[in-house]
């Protein structure tokens, strides 16, 4: 009797949606408390508001528009994060996608348009930037390696 093998993509998914959780609650959090933090909030903003322009649609009230893009980012990341998939190579990709998310995150905002300062204003912004970005990256890596052991040991036990 041949047995088959489980889906990949929960637990990519379910990794991925993890690493996201996490970036956003630093940034969120951070955002409150630190002057230079990034504003990767604001970035998503304009990111919503340039898109819904170009597209001739009405622009959300303000609070709207933050919750929209909230939840934007979160699927968005989460389904990066996702390619961290499963395995032992999960922390090396883990630790890939976040450096080039964070890398992206200072680098690319300004030629698309969407500023500079939010999250490149000062050193400390740029290297919180790819910190948290990088600790998004290792969440993702972190669950997935966990869902993989609880996996491992459900097999064992049954």
């Amino acid at each position: 009797m041949k047995t088959t093998k489980p889906s990949a993509l929960p637990q990519a998914l379910g990794s991925g949606l993890a690493g996201a959780l996490v970036l956003t609650a630093i940034h969120e959090t951070a955002r409150r408390l630190l002057p230079d933090a990034p504003r990767m909030d604001v970035l998503g903003m304009r990111g919503l508001r340039k898109l819904l322009g170009k597209a001739h649609a009405p622009q959300p009230a303000p609070d709207t528009l933050f919750n929209l893009t909230m939840a934007g980012d979160i699927l968005s990341n989460g389904l990066y994060y996702s390619l961290v998939g499963r395995g032992k190579e999960a922390w090396r990709r883990g630790t890939l996608l976040g450096l080039a998310a964070g890398v992206g995150g200072v680098v690319l905002p300004g030629p698309l348009g969407l500023g500079e300062a939010p999250s490149n204003r000062t050193r400390q912004t740029q290297l919180m930037t790819v910190a948290w970005y990088l600790l998004g990256g290792l969440a993702a890596a972190g669950a997935s390696r966990a869902w993989s052991r609880a996996r491992k040991r459900s097999k064992q036990s049954s």
